[in-house]
Order: structure tokens, then C-alpha cells, then sequence
């Protein structure tokens, strides 16, 4: 394949599969008077919800083989033929190294993490804020549910594991292109045109991801945070086709987009890919992360035809069952 391939390296840094803009010092200095002059209700007035999951559906297992828990942004259950895996968990207030100031969540976890049932793999795409949660890796490491849990992320990431009380022994580091198996289910690490780091200082020392999620009987592609690029199509074609793919919508602005594909770019990237199967919007709904207004990103997407929706209320355990649209309306 041409563009999916392993990560080049450059001394301690990662290149992305393609040419990527990511920005710097001048970027935030071009958004600030943006950001203070912006009426957009970036935030809700009022707190969405509240949302409450039900643990006791986790006691069966879903009827349909894949059922997947969706708790805003891009943290979610993902059940899939038999294998429970936990994707980017954050329960952390806040998508910042500080806990008094940065994006606060919208609304609170829907499910505690002691109520979480036995986790086969927590799964993380990098080492953004809001998609690893200091305080949540912390806790999820003392519980016993995942005693036995493979912890799988993508190359550099598993020193913040670690750091945070993971044992060593239970992560894998994929490089793109690389696999492992957690029972039945394969996860393959796929490019995406994105960057790392959790300080100015780091960008790019670790590896970012999505992944390809296939069992013996359903495909899903969680395709993390990436901008829209020419490796899309490659990967529905190599991969595909998926009963699920999870696209970005959120966050996005166009001095970004190289990183952000925002809504629109979701949309053409899924059918790029072939477009079978449901899109499952995720990046969204849960922090304020652009200038864009909170629901933006979601309104465009109800408002394009011919587009297989799969978006789920938050904290709902959903069944996806084949060219069965799911379409909450939670966040009006």
C-alpha cells in the first residue's frame, strides 16, 4: 500500500503520512481575538442531561454481536464479538493538565469506572488531554476488573501508561501497520494525519493512531483524531468494509483543519472509504475545544442526505444492527 505504512521517524519525532500543518505559538496568537470576540455558544447554557447508564446491561451480551456505550467525545465501550474494549477513556474533569482551569466537561460520566464490567483492552489512539485522562488511567489501573486487561496505544505512550500505574507487562505499543490479538478480535494501528505531545515542549515524541477493530464477525474502524487525507480510501479498501466507522466532527476550524476534519471532512473521508456501513460521529458533545458553537458539528450532520447516521444518546448501551440508523436528538 502507498500510503499506509509504518511511521518515519526523525530523530525523537514522528512524521505524519503526508505533509501536515499543525500549528504554533502564531496560531494562538490568530485565535485569540477570535476567541474573545465570539459569540458562538461555544458551551451549553444549560448542562445536558443528566445521562446514567445502566451496568446492568452489561450482563449480557449484546444480541447483535457489537454494542457500543458512547460517553461523549471519544471515550465509548466498544463490545464487539465476545471482547470488551474500553476506547480513550477520559473521566477526568477537565481535557488539561491542570485541574482548575481548561476545557470542563459538559456533563457528567454516565457510568462510574468502579461500575465498568471486565475490560479485555483499553485502547488509546495518543497522548492529547482528551483522549488520556491522567486520573482516569490512575484509577482504571487499581481496579480489579482490569487485572487482566491489555492495554494497547501506539508507539511512546506507554511510558504515560506506566507513569500513571500501569504494569508494563499488560501494554503493547503498535507501530502503524502492526497488530495484536485480545481473543478473538485483531487491532491494527492506522495511520492518521495528526501529532502528540502534552506540553509545547514534546510534539510529535509519541505516536499517534486509529485503529481497525475486527472479529470473526463485525469490522469497526475508530478513526481517532486526524484531519482529511488521501489515506482514507486506501484504508476502507484495504480494511473495509466496516459495519461501524467512528469519524472526528468536532473541534475543528479551518487554521487546523491539516489535524481536524471537522463534519464536512468527515463526510466525504467515509465515503472516500466506500461508505458502507454506519458513521458514528465522535470528537464532539463533551468539551470545548474550537470556536465553533458545541452543536455545529452534529446539526451538519443530520442536515446531509443519503448519510447512515449511527449516534447514540450518551451513556446508552446501543446495539448497531446493519443499515439500522440511530439518530438522538439528545443535544437539541
Amino acid at each position: 500500500m502507498g500510503l499506509i505504512k509504518q511511521a518515519l521517524r526523525v530523530g525523537k519525532r514522528f512524521e505524519n503520512p503526508v505533509p501536515t500543518a499543525v500549528g504554533d505559538w502564531r496560531t494562538i496568537f490568530k485565535v485569540l481575538g477570535r476567541y474573545l470576540t465570539s459569540k458562538e455558544e461555544r458551551s451549553p447554557k444549560l448542562p445536558p442531561g443528566p445521562f446514567r447508564t445502566d451496568a446492568r446491561v452489561f450482563h449480557a451480551p449484546p444480541s447483535s454481536g457489537l454494542r457500543v456505550t458512547w460517553m461523549g467525545h471519544s471515550s465509548m465501550l466498544v463490545e464487539i464479538d465476545g471482547t470488551r474494549v474500553l476506547v480513550d477513556p477520559v473521566w477526568d474533569e477537565r481535557a488539561a493538565p491542570l485541574t482548575w482551569a481548561g476545557p470542563k466537561r459538559f456533563f457528567a460520566p454516565p457510568l462510574r469506572l468502579e461500575e465498568l464490567p471486565r475490560i479485555d483492552v483499553v485502547l488509546f489512539s495518543h497522548d492529547h488531554y482528551d483522549h488520556l485522562g491522567a486520573k482516569t488511567v490512575a484509577k482504571l489501573a487499581e481496579l480489579e476488573n482490569l487485572r487482566e486487561t491489555r492495554w494497547v496505544t501506539a508507539l511512546g505512550v506507554g511510558s504515560i501508561l506506566r507513569g500513571f500505574g500501569v504494569k508494563a507487562d499488560r501494554i503493547s505499543e503498535l507501530d502503524w501497520t502492526q497488530s495484536v490479538c485480545v481473543g478473538g478480535l485483531e487491532i491494527t494501528a492506522i495511520p492518521v494525519r495528526h501529532f502528540s505531545g502534552r506540553s509545547l515542549f514534546n510534539r510529535f515524541e509519541t505516536l499517534w493512531a486509529s485503529y481497525v477493530l475486527a472479529g470473526p464477525t463485525h469490522r469497526v474502524y475508530y478513526g481517532a483524531d486526524s484531519g482529511e487525507w488521501e489515506g482514507f480510501a486506501e484504508i476502507g479498501e484495504a480494511y473495509g468494509p466496516f459495519d461501524l466507522t467512528m469519524l472526528e466532527i468536532g473541534a475543528f476550524d479551518p487554521l487546523w483543519a491539516d489535524i481536524h476534519m471537522g463534519p464536512d471532512g468527515a463526510i466525504r473521508s467515509f465515503r472516500a472509504m466506500g461508505g458502507a456501513g454506519l458513521l458514528m460521529p465522535i470528537h464532539w458533545g463533551l468539551f470545548d475545544l474550537a470556536l465553533h458553537a458545541w452543536r455545529q458539528p452534529i446539526q451538519r450532520m443530520f442536515a446531509e442526505r443519503g448519510l447512515k447516521l449511527w449516534t447514540p444518546e450518551p451513556g446508552l448501551p446501543t446495539e448497531v444492527v446493519a443499515g439500522q440508523e440511530i439518530r438522538s436528538e439528545w443535544w437539541r
